[in-house]
């Protein structure tokens, strides 16, 4: 399973239209009509960091790269998915390889646009999805019970596999998603989820897509969306999709200046990218010199030399230490020369765990 993020909704809530504001192109086909979208559109996003303009104000270099994230444009779900409704059961393959979900809701009136249901009602639209979830991974799971209850016969290990299964069977078919299964720290569910990939289990973002008039706050049904992923303890963004769209063709300097006129400080674009990253369990760290200011994407806990092998592999066998500075010394001495004059540049081994911002500079081995 890659590391990307898949937007998921019901047809017609706006996923394609911010998919095309996430690549600032045209890509994903956006159309009055369920199944526009069928075979996943994929593109890569640059991830907003403010540091590294701060950097590259002080080392000046010729480039800046920042770190990346995927995003997948997964064709709407409708009731029935599960059993294969609507090309249901392919759409929901796409979300397997996934690891977070966005799901985006309806949250905005408009007699032109169809809605698959009649009418918009963000918190059943979040339940149908959400069902249809649940309904896949019951499926999954009993396929797999089945094998395992033939194993359990002559293997003890496999029986305490059956009896974790079925307990989860059993939650599911109370229509409760996995990411609330109580025993999730059983060393056999992590085989399992491993192995199966539930779809209920992934974390989930809420984007609540309101009109454009309702950019600037959160209209009564964008709040539902807000106070139901608050009780999840999920993440939220309130966005115009539709804006975000037309912000995309615009330059960054007028941009800025229309979500300024709107009292937007930062715009839904940017706040859906940065937690997405974050809910991948990423995180950056930054190499500083003439020729580029770059942020290399790692896994939060990464060590040293697994951050060394993200430029080159070489870098990670025959790592010999990591001259690092924390981004705020970095700033605060001026750089790198400052930094090391006021004993703020430390030499870190094998096992010093990357921290969020570090500036690294690799020794190693040919």
């Amino acid at each position: 399973m890659g590391l990307s993020v898949g937007i998921v909704g019901l047809p017609n809530v706006g996923k394609s239209s911010l998919f095309n504001a996430l690549t600032r192109t045209a890509q994903a086909q956006s159309a009055n009509y369920p199944f526009c979208t069928i075979d996943p559109n994929k593109a890569i996003v640059d991830v907003p960091d403010a540091r590294l303009k701060e950097l590259a104000k002080i080392v000046k270099p010729q480039k800046i790269q920042h770190s990346s994230v995927e995003f997948v444009d997964i064709a709407g779900l409708i009731k029935g998915a599960s059993a294969g409704e609507g090309l249901g059961n392919q759409f929901l393959g796409h979300i397997k390889e996934c690891a977070v979900i966005l799901h985006v809701v309806r949250c905005f009136e408009d007699d032109d646009i169809t809605h698959v249901s009649g009418e918009v009602n963000p918190l059943s639209d979040i339940e149908t999805i959400e069902i249809e979830l649940i309904l896949a991974d019951i499926q999954t799971l009993q396929k797999r019970i089945e094998k395992l209850n033939k194993l359990a016969k002559s293997n003890k290990e496999a029986q305490a596999h059956l009896n974790l299964a079925q307990n989860l069977l059993e939650h599911l078919n109370a229509l409760h998603p996995v990411s609330s299964f109580k025993d999730k720290n059983n060393p056999y569910f992590e085989e399992l989820e491993k192995e199966l990939r539930f779809l209920s289990a992934k974390k989930v973002i809420y984007v609540a897509n309101v009109g454009e008039e309702d950019a600037s706050s959160l209209n009564t049904h964008a709040c539902r969306v807000r106070d139901l992923a608050q009780q999840r303890g999920a993440c939220f963004v309130g966005l115009s999709a539709k804006l975000e769209e037309e912000l995309g063709s615009m330059e960054t300097t007028e941009a800025q200046e229309f979500l300024e006129s709107l009292g937007v400080k930062q715009s839904g674009l940017e706040q859906v990218i940065s937690l997405s990253f974050q809910e991948l369990g990423l995180m950056s760290y930054f190499t500083a010199g003439i020729k580029e200011v770059r942020a290399w994407t790692i896994t939060r806990g990464s060590s040293a030399p697994v951050a060394a092998g993200v430029i080159h592999k070489d870098f990670e066998k025959g790592f010999i230490r990591a001259e690092t500075i924390s981004y705020n010394d970095f700033i605060a001495y001026g750089g790198e020369a400052g930094a090391r004059a006021k004993g703020a540049l430390r030499v870190e081994g094998k096992d010093y765990i990357v921290q969020d911002g570090d500036v690294m500079h690799f020794r190693f081995n040919v």
